[in-house]
């Protein structure tokens, strides 16, 4: 077992010059992003391949699964950039804007760029080679939840996923990085081979709360260079151990 998580999981929102959001980024620094990394020679693969929590490899994700991450699409598949988009199953019923509290005021004005991705856009990225996994039926704080609604937010999904998409779906991240020793547990029994967490503690390797780096919209270049060194990133892990304590 490596003594801390090596792998780069990025992990973005919105792809989007019209909203200046904290969440959104626009397509051109995405890519600028992501060569950075390439040029740092990390080798981009699935996510499957980043579990062991070895080696200098590059993983792109997206939250919330909005519409606007088409977009970025293009450039990273020709990047050879692999992809997994995590979607909240409620919503991909009718690709809905984004409603969840904390973007009630940011998001005032910019429904369109909260809108997500329904059953039938999510199909087709799959069949592009994204892979698509959950992020949970309805966006929730996951700690918050009694054991029961946990599980179903997190069972559900996944059989949701499955049965629309006619695939597996292995893989969960936990709406607003929210996790604790229960949901864990409960991302295990629901099924998950892995969840990945945000940011997650990378000193060391849990596959239920693979750690990723959040990309936002005041991360330029060297930020970004910056966020994602193995140094800054074990320093970061010890402080968040810290302040959480266990569980």
């Amino acid at each position: 077992m490596p003594a801390g998580f090596e792998p780069v999981v990025l992990c973005y929102h919105a792809v989007t010059e019209g909203w200046h959001d904290g969440l959104s980024v626009d397509r051109m620094t995405l890519e600028r992003q992501v060569r950075l990394f390439l040029r740092r020679g990390l080798k981009p693969v699935r996510a499957a391949d980043v579990l062991s929590g070895r080696g200098r490899l590059l993983h792109v994700t997206f939250d919330d699964a909005f519409e606007s991450v088409r977009r970025a699409l293009p450039a990273l598949e020709r990047l050879g950039v692999p992809v997994t988009v995590f979607a909240c199953t409620d919503y991909a019923v009718e690709g809905r804007p984004l409603d969840v509290p904390e973007l009630a005021e940011r998001g005032r004005g910019f429904g369109h760029e909260l809108a997500t991705m329904n059953w039938d856009s999510l199909r087709e990225l799959s069949e592009r080679g994204v892979e698509i996994g959950s992020h949970t039926r309805t966006h929730p704080h996951l700690p918050r939840l009694s054991d029961e609604e946990v599980d179903r937010e997190l069972r559900e999904s996944r059989v949701a996923v499955e049965d629309r998409l006619g695939r597996p779906c292995p893989f969960l991240a936990y709406p607003f990085g929210d996790e604790d020793r229960r949901v864990r547990d409960a991302a295990r029994r629901a099924g998950y081979d892995a969840a990945f967490a945000l940011p997650g503690d990378s000193s060391g390797v849990d596959r239920y709360a693979l750690p990723r780096v959040g990309i936002y919209r005041k991360d330029g270049v060297a930020r970004t260079f910056l966020k994602t060194s193995p140094a800054l990133r074990r320093a970061a892990a010890r402080v968040r151990r810290v302040r959480r304590g266990p569980g």
